[in-house]
């Protein structure tokens, strides 16, 4: 695709040529970025997208040049504010692909991601538990003496003399549990 050519005129204007029109304009007005420029006749609606252009576009897609893939969405979006009957088969599909198809941030996880994903959760959870286990190990020392088995026995003793639970628990007629002691 041919862009506008600026050609230096007379007197400090210039010429802008594309293959359908001359124009003269003042310098200043020349200064417009080319994206904002008229765009040449093969973008105009009723001017069917070149075959060799679009096809294996999702192919080749990914590998364009940003210019290029822009000026190609625009041609096909020029193309579309016409009627669509006027489309060719093959403008629609490429239109639906470059507007829907799986590239960019559509693009689906690379191969391999799911199982990635799974052994870095394995290996963070392992490694959460070693230093659990670890940290433990180090500062954990010999138990309370109220994890003794006799400790718990005068406990059971100190709440039956209480009258603690009188209905269903130590102080109760027949009370056969454990009570306190939990420890073997």
């Amino acid at each position: 695709m041919s862009l506008l050519r600026a050609r230096p005129a007379a007197s400090g204007l210039l010429r802008l040529a594309s293959p359908r029109s001359v124009a003269v304009v003042p310098r200043s007005v020349a200064a417009v970025p080319q994206c904002l420029a008229k765009r040449e006749a093969s973008t105009v609606p009723g001017h069917a997208v070149s075959a060799p252009m679009l096809a294996d576009i999702e192919k080749r897609w990914e590998n364009m040049p940003p210019q290029e893939q822009a000026e190609l969405w625009m041609a096909l979006r020029d193309r579309m504010k016409g009627s669509w009957a006027e489309l060719t088969m093959q403008e629609k599909k490429a239109s639906y692909w470059i507007a829907f198809g799986p590239h960019g941030p559509r693009r689906g996880d690379p191969p391999g991601e799911n199982w990635y994903v799974f052994k870095g959760t394995i290996g963070v959870v392992l490694l959460t538990g070693l230093v659990f286990v670890g940290g433990h190990a180090l500062t954990a020392g010999a138990p309370p003496k109220t994890m003794t088995k006799e400790w718990q026995e005068m406990s059971n003793e100190y709440l039956k003399e209480q009258k603690s639970e009188p209905i269903t628990g130590f102080s109760a007629e027949g009370y056969k549990g454990p009570g306190m002691v939990q420890s073997k």
